[in-house]
């Protein structure tokens, strides 16, 4: 999965290499390309509210795009700052929720039958997955810790939930949608089980301070 996300990138970045290099030139704030990149990604959820699922892919992907003009063109212009890296994660963790939301509303739908309930949980277990990989992440890095391990990384639930969307919608009462779902609510699961493993395992064999119980908040 890392390798075919790195291909993609690879191949993202040279698509939008001209945006990027006019982007530098007029020196647009990174701040102002992250909040561009959050209004296009939340409004993801309320398309998937709408039922308009091969819409709500196309602005998802549209969204992760965002996702590489900021950090570029914040190291090109020199524009880069602790703030900026902040606002950026925390745009990020909001609009991925506003989508799983916006999930839920396609699933809880009183037009749809009964068997679908399940899909709510799934959907639940997929955002509470990739709110952990997050947290373990910014937890482990404020220890110290270097915590970039794990099968589901935020790149990769952009590339399938969007992809899914756009290039399936509800066909196939949405199987393969409800399938990367599932996927989801599995694998974002268990790269926070590996996350928490790597930093007890890192731990085991390198002095770590600042890890009193409770320093969470």
């Amino acid at each position: 999965m890392k390798g075919i996300r790195e291909a993609l990138e690879r191949g993202l970045r040279a698509t939008v290499e001209p945006v990027v290099a006019a982007l530098t030139r007029w020196r647009v704030h990174p701040n102002i390309l992250s909040t561009a990149g959050f209004v296009v990604t939340c409004s993801s959820g309320f398309f998937f509210h709408e039922h308009h699922v091969r819409t709500a892919g196309a602005l998802i992907l549209l969204g992760g795009v965002f996702d590489l003009f900021d950090g570029t063109v914040a190291r090109r212009t020199g524009l880069a700052s602790a703030f900026g890296a902040f606002y950026d994660s925390t745009l990020d963790r909001l609009s991925e929720i506003i989508v799983y939301l916006g999930l839920l509303s396609l699933y809880n739908d009183y037009r749809l039958a009964l068997g679908d309930v399940g899909m709510i949980y799934a959907v639940m277990l997929a955002m509470a997955g990739s709110v952990m990989i997050s947290y373990t992440r910014a937890r482990a890095e404020g220890l110290g810790i270097p915590c970039t391990v794990g099968l589901m990384q935020r790149a990769e639930r952009v590339i399938l939930i969007g992809t899914a969307a756009l290039a399936f919608g509800e066909r196939g009462q949405g199987l393969v949608l409800k399938g990367v779902i599932i996927l989801l609510a599995v694998l974002t699961n268990f790269t926070s089980l590996q996350r928490i493993v790597w930093v007890w395992r890192y731990t085991r064999h390198h002095e770590v301070t600042g890890g009193e119980p409770g320093a969470s908040n």
